[in-house]
C-alpha cells in the first residue's frame, strides 16, 4: 500500500477529517492509477473520496482497542527516523 498513508487509529486527539480526506484521496489515487482523473471522471473520482472518506470514519469510530493512545509527536519522530535510515546514502 502507499507509504503516504498513515495508521489513523488510536491516536490522542483522534484523526481529523483532513487527515481522514487525506488517506482516502491517496487510496482512491493508488486504485485509480492517477493523481489527477480527467475531467470527465473528476466527480466519480470526488465521490470515492467522499465515501472511501466516510467509511473511514466510521470504522475509527467503531474499532475498539486497550492499548494507551499514540502521541503523533513520537510517531512522527519514528517515521523520520526510518526515512533517514531507508533513505541514507
Amino acid at each position: 500500500m502507499c507509504r503516504n498513508i498513515r495508521p489513523l487509529n488510536n491516536f490522542e486527539p483522534p484523526a481529523t477529517e483532513d487527515e481522514v480526506t487525506a488517506a482516502a484521496l491517496q487510496f482512491v489515487r493508488k486504485v485509480a492509477g492517477t493523481t489527477r482523473p480527467a475531467t470527465v471522471n473528476q466527480a466519480a473520482f470526488d465521490r470515492a473520496v467522499a465515501e472511501v472518506a466516510h467509511a473511514t470514519r466510521h470504522l475509527l469510530e467503531d474499532l475498539v482497542t486497550t492499548a494507551p493512545p499514540k502521541n503523533r509527536e513520537v510517531e512522527a519522530a519514528k517515521r523520520r527516523a526510518r526515512a533517514e535510515t531507508r533513505y541514507a546514502r
